[in-house]
């Protein structure tokens, strides 16, 4: 999910460099705390390896769903029914299980309504009278006809006791609820309505009940749902209808299956034309939104049938408003898949919504090479009330944004589908596994579309390390339990900016790639934690990282490297010089440094993290053979310096 301050929180006003002869701070620095032998050395098991991979007993249960909603527009109230096949994988018995009712918290009783300051907020939804009412609950556990069965709504959480408890190894059960609820206009920037003058746009999101996950780390994962922890969920396959009326577009997760019933031969041509040009494809233009000619029925209503196979949530979106385009996605492997845009007549312009496709198209593909093939066969971007909201194969974004502010929300979103979508993590809990992961790939996307078209310069580490180490929770901590404002740094850009300098200055870009989609490739469509992520860079990539995961993970620790001292050997520049270095703070990273002679000579000096195992200073020769100009510990700003000022000596005469 975007988070649209972000940027504006993290660019800080640049720090200039002071000329200094040595450092007179005090080090805060302790080796025996960063380098802790017993650090991150629980011992991995059958399901869970040391190495970072999936044991050779690693289980995940299944859920499988039918969907049947219909869309009733004058009461903005959706109706529906769902069958959930619940497959118990686990080597565990459960006598009960427990489902999601996230719809529960845009209900003004609920625990996000009264978590939220009275001040409101992104994720508050504080007014509404909202929340899912469940009208049936059967169960089928294969012994003839369906039967009712007791069950415990708490907030957003509902619990069915089994009267026959599912056994392990394969057990299944089939699980029928009734619900319906009311269409808040804004559900915390996960879904809505939006009005525009051809007609309403719904976002649909946490429409229908979802299982909890059983895992092996916590048995039932329940934590409810206040609004800032996204989702952990099963996989399966979906099957969904979504009955709507007659002049509406419905564009949802998966792969449409019905088209000749909702389409014109009109629509289907133009479609069968997307499917096959680099090019976007107009399938309704903004000339056709009020002609009831563009459907292929004026009366009543049409049922949208969609499928998406191997996946963890569908969400769909639905309007009367719709302009409606498609292109190509050329996939790695030869295979193709769709980018789709749907947004109002207000929006398709050349400059917003008109360039959307494009832009779906050009994250896909360049996420599909670096990290992971696309997986669902269509990619589909909205406009709507909701600022940037990810699904699979589908997201939300603000119907306003233009340019790169387009750019960066739809090339984000659909940087979701890898995480968490594909590498499905918990993100209730630990938020920057998807947010941070997602921020780190964006930077390499917006690097490459176009030719670096919305690839702007935004500071470097030195202007972003305030921020960095500004919160005073660490990352990980969950992110109902951060402050507000800290959010956006914990979850999105503190690990983002993590992962770059893993690649840039610790491991290298072909080490870290290597090792990023090893654990891409271990983890797709499996429930990874932090260790796994952990284990699996360390062992792929080679290097032992526990000092960089406890210094930036799990403390709020700060980086200030300077330049303490510059002697010449027996006071005689031509003979080489001493350089001494120290780390103030109690985090620590690799050092470069560069000497730049009175003859113009630049020397650079790559020094790993190992110096400061044994202490905070550090001593090198250095082979000049002139009196040195000046001497600058991380000349490239590449490392988050809280305190540059002491990163430069130059002798006290210049």
């Amino acid at each position: 999910m975007k988070n649209k301050l972000l940027v504006a929180a993290c660019l800080l006003a640049g720090q200039v460099l002071a000329q200094s002869t040595s450092s007179t701070s005090t080090s805060k620095y302790d080796p025996k705390e960063l380098f802790h032998p017993l650090f991150n050395m629980q011992p991995g098991n059958d399901f869970r390896s040391s190495s970072g991979a999936p044991g050779p007993r690693y289980w995940q249960n299944r859920a499988d769903y039918k969907i049947s909603v219909t869309l009733d527009e004058k009461q903005d109230l959706l109706t529906g029914e769902v069958e959930i096949t619940y497959k118990n994988n686990s080597p565990e018995s459960l006598p009960f299980l427990w489902l999601q009712l996230d719809q529960n918290a845009f209900s003004d009783t609920s625990r996000a309504a009264k978590t939220t300051p009275v001040t409101g907020g992104r994720f508050g939804n504080l007014d509404f009278n909202g929340g899912m009412t469940i009208t049936s609950v059967t169960i089928d556990q294969g012994k003839g006809k369906p039967v009712s069965v007791p069950y415990s709504i708490t907030d957003t959480r509902l619990q069915v006791r089994l009267a026959e408890a599912l056994k392990p190894g394969g057990d299944a059960v089939k699980i029928r609820l009734s619900y319906a609820f009311k269409i808040p206009e804004y559900g915390s920037d996960r879904m809505g309505q939006l009005k525009r003058k051809d007609g309403i746009i719904y976002e649909i999101a946490q429409w229908y009940p979802r299982m909890c996950v059983f895992d092996d780390v916590e048995g039932w994962n329940v934590l409810p749902y206040l609004g800032a922890g996204e989702f952990y969920l099963e996989y399966g396959d979906f099957e969904y209808a979504v009955t709507v009326p007659w002049d509406h577009i419905v564009v949802g997760s998966g792969e449409l299956i019905n088209s000749e019933e909702v389409l014109t031969k009109d629509q289907i041509r133009r479609m069968a034309q997307a499917r096959q040009s680099d090019k976007t494809v107009m399938l309704r233009t903004k000339e056709e939104v009020t002609n009831p000619n563009s459907r292929p029925k004026q009366s009543g209503q049409l049922t949208w049938r969609f499928r998406c196979l191997n996946s963890r949530d569908v969400a769909f979106a639905t309007s009367r408003a719709f302009v409606w385009d498609a292109a190509r996605i050329n996939l790695p492997s030869g295979k193709t898949a769709l980018a789709m845009s749907a947004y109002p007549a207000e929006s398709a312009t050349n400059d917003s919504w008109g360039r959307s496709t494009e832009y779906v198209k050009g994250c896909i593909e360049f996420y599909s090479k670096y990290i992971y093939e696309y997986s669902y066969p269509v990619a589909t971007n909205v406009a709507g009330v909701v600022g940037g909201m990810e699904y699979p194969g589908i997201v939300f974004c603000d119907h306003r944004d233009k340019k790169d502010a387009l750019w960066g929300v739809t090339d984000h979103e659909f940087g979701h589908n890898w995480f968490p979508m594909i590498v499905g993590n918990n993100e209730r809990k630990f938020a920057w596994m998807d947010e941070g992961f997602n921020t780190f790939i964006n930077l390499l996307s917006t690097a490459n579309f176009n030719n670096g078209e919305y690839n702007r310069e935004r500071g470097t580490m030195h202007d972003i390390a305030p921020a960095l180490f500004g919160p005073t929770e660490p990352i990980m901590s969950i992110p109902d339990v951060q402050q507000s404002r800290n959010l956006g740094i914990l979850a999105y850009y503190k690990p983002g900016m993590g992962l770059k300098l893993l690649r840039d200055v610790v491991l290298g870009p072909e080490r870290f790639d290597y090792a990023f989609k090893t654990y891409v490739n271990r983890w797709a469509f499996k429930h990874p934690t932090p260790y796994d992520f952990f284990r699996t860079m360390e062992d792929a990539a080679g290097e032992d990282l526990g000092w960089f995961w406890r210094g930036y993970f799990y403390e709020t620790w700060k980086l200030d490297q300077a330049v303490r001292e510059v002697r010449y050997i027996d006071n005689n520049p031509q003979r080489g010089s001493y350089i001494t270095i120290e780390n103030l703070e109690k985090m620590a990273m690799p050092a470069t440094i560069e000497l730049t002679e009175t003859t113009g000579k630049k020397t650079r000096v790559n020094l790993p993290v190992e110096i400061w195992q044994r202490g905070g200073t550090w001593t090198f020769k250095a082979p000049t053979t002139a009196n040195l100009r000046s001497v600058v510990i991380d000349p490239d700003e590449k490392l988050p310096d809280v305190n540059p000022r002491n990163n430069s000596w130059k002798p006290d005469a210049q």
